[in-house]
């Protein structure tokens, strides 16, 4: 239990129920609304207890300006429960505290910190119809608002690089292309090996029934060069270097970092993002082309297996692609790295000042991602199939 001066009270179990009774038959806990010129005050007194006498409410509503406690006793999780109530109720984003104890304000501050679930209300009081529908849509616009917006500071961002005006460090752009390049390899490689293998096998169980078992390598090198090695590649960066990314900027919002950057004359976003876009938009063609040959390999291995010696694969592979077939993956991952890193940047730059807001922008970052990418290879397909390349 906490007194109005934040300190705690400690007494023998008997001593406190018979005082925890006394005060829930003393004068019960009230919470009066009044008017004080134009503001709205709420004046709480009494002893706000679990197990006390009800609470008496006047006048209430909305959220008030400020508040006086000069009547108000003892408490517990009863006083700061009933404001969350009514702070829920109304829906105020920034409410004030002024004149709420220290003790009390701390309390509210913390419970504010921390989001409300949206499974945590009763079934009653979801939305359906019509509603839900309008909830839905707004959400979806305020999503492509932020990311069009994010989008253009990028582009603000690269104009301020590029004239000289852009502040970041460089050891955190190599650091960052390390972990976006060299550290990357071993599952880039793990993937891209199986998925080879995978394609050959497939292959050939359906070409072995009409004697062709030979374009086993064509399959594999045309499958792997436009599709497969760079959508793969996407994916893995994805879940990897894009969740990193918005957990690292996330991280540092909930612990106040970027307000002090700001604080220190820097721009978060040339300082943060900027380093990252470079990094992610310079090792994706690498990388693709890294998992191109990989998968390749791993299709190799397979045809060797049924029969396909490695230097006849290779050279009918090679007589499948030409230099335009085997550069569309390499000019597709230029996007996706960009998709990328604004998906997890912005994830993290909005993210909230809690370590659940963290774990969800993680979350929301991987899932942008990865649709980024399957609807951005969709174009290209659809592009690519009007040139006729």
């Amino acid at each position: 239990m906490l007194d109005t001066q934040g300190l705690a009270v400690c007494r023998p179990p008997g001593l406190f129920f018979s005082e925890l009774m006394s005060h829930a038959q003393g004068e019960p806990p009230k919470a009066i609304w009044k008017k004080d010129g134009a503001r709205l005050v709420l004046v709480l007194s009494g002893d706000w207890l679990r197990g006390g006498e009800a609470r008496v409410v006047e006048g209430e509503e909305g959220w008030p300006d400020g508040f006086e406690t000069e009547g108000l006793g003892k408490f517990d999780s009863t006083l700061p429960a009933y404001l969350m109530q009514r702070l829920r109720a109304v829906e105020v984003e920034e409410p004030g505290l002024e004149g709420l104890p220290e003790n009390l304000r701390g309390l509210m501050e913390l419970a504010l910190k921390v989001p409300e679930r949206s499974d945590a209300k009763s079934l009653d009081e979801d939305p359906h119809g019509l509603k839900l529908l309008g909830i839905r849509l707004t959400a979806t616009w305020k999503a492509v608002e932020s990311v069009l917006e994010f989008t253009g500071e990028t582009v603000l961002s690269l104009g301020r690089f590029f004239t000289g005006r852009a502040r970041f460090r460089g050891s955190d752009f190599w650091l960052t292309l390390q972990e976006c390049g060299i550290n990357a390899l071993p599952i880039v490689s793990l993937i891209s090996f199986l998925v080879g293998m995978i394609l050959a096998f497939v292959g050939n169980v359906q070409l072995a029934n009409f004697g062709a078992s030979l374009y086993v390598a064509d399959l594999v090198g045309i499958a792997m060069v436009r599709e497969m090695g760079v959508v793969m590649t996407g994916i893995i960066m994805s879940g990897r270097t894009g969740a990193a990314f918005a957990a690292h900027i996330g991280s540092m919002n909930a612990n106040q970092e970027i307000d002090a950057l700001k604080t220190f004359g820097f721009n978060p976003f040339d300082f943060l993002v900027l380093p990252r876009l470079f990094a992610l938009v310079l090792m994706m063609p690498v990388l693709t082309v890294y998992s191109n040959v990989v998968g390749i390999l791993g299709g190799m291995l397979v045809g060797a297996a049924v029969g396909i010696p490695p230097a006849l694969f290779l050279t009918e592979m090679l007589t499948a692609i030409d230099i335009t077939s085997s550069s569309l993956g390499v000019f597709k991952s230029v996007f996706f790295g960009v998709a990328i890193a604004i998906a997890g940047c912005l994830q993290g730059m909005k993210s909230g000042d809690s370590s659940a807001a963290v774990g969800l922008a993680t979350t929301r970052a991987v899932v942008a991602s990865i649709t980024a990418i399957v609807v951005l290879d969709s174009a290209f397909a659809v592009i690519f199939t009007i040139l006729d390349i």
